[in-house]
């Protein structure tokens, strides 16, 4: 039982961190009104914290390593509040693009530091699909924001709002404190202290290993499209370029969540039972992605509710798809350096969503501001990630399929396993 109480206090962090992470996506028209931004310098702001988070990713790896999860959990929920508490009062732009800065440092710390629980509290049969519900649990963050976050903001104004998601946040700390521990024997011991030419040289020599890319471009051509869609432009995307009340696009992305929770059990229980097929079920999330929105995008005018409906399951399944990312990571590097692997699979996702955000912004800013045309153009420059993607995983599978048998060739006396599975199919 105490695991699973260790890894639902961790969870709830990540939820709020979510949270967090999505409240200005929801309130982007409010957010544009208050801080007098248009759709170029309101991309900026979430761009920022998208900056902020995947350039963090690997010095929070490092931490990671060296100081174990329930100091960086405890850490980044504080600076998550903080920039939640500055947004909640100013009405200054660049106290609110600082604020979301801050909240992006302390998001940077949180998902990774709640994954590095899991391999020590439970068994590593269970250790995939804890990592999937970890992922997909965590957006129920999502459905905060898209209802009762977005509720509080029409009806009580933008001060009241934010300032609900900082309470929650204290409350998470709050139990933080008092139910986590790193391992079930106590604090995990960290690396001796190291020289900085050490640190980057463990530094390389991770990013070296095929695994850890492999890792990286899967979150990267599986994890944005979804992200960029809840983060930012899903909203405005739904209600102005589709034509959608404000109620059904908010249901839309409550059911981005639930299709995000069911796929994820699935792709769990399918990736610790076949490891072999991981990266083919990731190039199959990315061509669903890809081929769904040709079939939106090609529409001379706004789809049909269902077609809307597919889309938004569809690309909600690239959130726990993002996840085999991590498992790549886990299979390819040792316990002293998973928290900095996990870090640079994380940049992936967030270095893709932060390259499409900030052009999107821009062409809808040419094209003269939100409309059906304007959004239609903007979401073509997705295909330019899918395509970098495909191609860095295609050619890092067949490196670590490479490694992988030299590996066995060493171990087994140059004999390969019969039960031994391939690791990267």
């Amino acid at each position: 039982m105490r695991p699973w109480i260790v890894w639902a206090t961790g969870l709830l962090a990540y939820i709020v961190a979510v949270l967090d992470r999505t409240t200005l996506g929801v309130s982007g028209l409010e957010a544009g009104d208050r801080f007098t931004a248009g759709p170029g310098v309101l991309s900026s702001f979430v761009v920022l914290q998208i900056v902020v988070y995947a350039g963090a990713q690997v010095p929070a790896g490092l931490l990671l390593d060296r100081f174990g999860s329930k100091v960086l959990i405890v850490s980044g929920a504080t600076l998550m509040a903080a920039g939640q508490l500055t947004l909640a009062f100013t009405e200054a732009l660049p106290a609110a693009i600082a604020a979301r800065a801050v909240v992006g440092l302390g998001d940077a710390v949180t998902f990774i530091s709640v994954l590095r629980l899991v391999p020590h509290w439970f068994r590593p049969d269970q250790v995939p699909l804890v990592t999937q519900l970890t992922g997909i649990c965590g957006q129920l963050g999502q459905v905060l924001s898209a209802l009762p976050f977005l509720a509080l903001l029409a009806g009580e104004g933008w001060t009241t709002a934010y300032l609900s998601v900082v309470a929650l946040g204290v409350v998470s700390i709050a139990l933080t404190l008092g139910l986590v521990k790193n391992t079930p024997n106590g604090r995990a011991a960290g690396p001796p202290s190291t020289s900085v030419r050490e640190i980057l040289v463990s530094v390389k020599t991770v990013w070296l290993r095929p695994g850890t890319r492999l890792g990286f471009f899967t979150h990267m051509g599986t994890q944005f499209s979804v992200t960029v869609f809840a983060l930012m432009w899903g909203l405005p995307y739904l209600t102005v370029g589709q034509g959608l009340s404000v109620h059904v696009a908010g249901m839309l992305l409550t059911l981005s969540v639930a299709a995000a929770i069911l796929s994820g059990i699935v792709i769990g229980i399918f990736t610790g039972r076949r490891p072999h097929r991981r990266s083919r079920l990731v190039l199959a999330i990315i061509a669903s992605n890809a081929a769904v929105w040709t079939v939106v995008l090609a529409l001379p005018s706004a789809a049909p509710l269902w077609l809307l409906t597919l889309l938004v399951i569809v690309i909600s399944v690239g959130g726990p798809g993002s996840m085999v990312g991590f498992d790549f990571a886990r299979t390819f590097n040792p316990s002293a350096t998973l928290g900095t692997a996990q870090g640079m699979v994380n940049m992936g996702g967030f270095l893709a969503s932060l390259l499409v955000m900030q052009a999107m912004g821009l062409v809808i800013g040419v094209v003269g501001g939100y409309s059906f045309d304007s959004f239609r153009l903007a979401w073509t420059v997705q295909y330019a990630i899918w395509a970098i993607a495909t191609v860095g995983i295609l050619i890092t599978r067949k490196k670590a399929r490479k490694q992988l048998r030299e590996e066995r060739k060493l171990l087994e006396g140059f004999e390969p396993h019969p039960t031994a599975p391939a690791a990267t199919g």
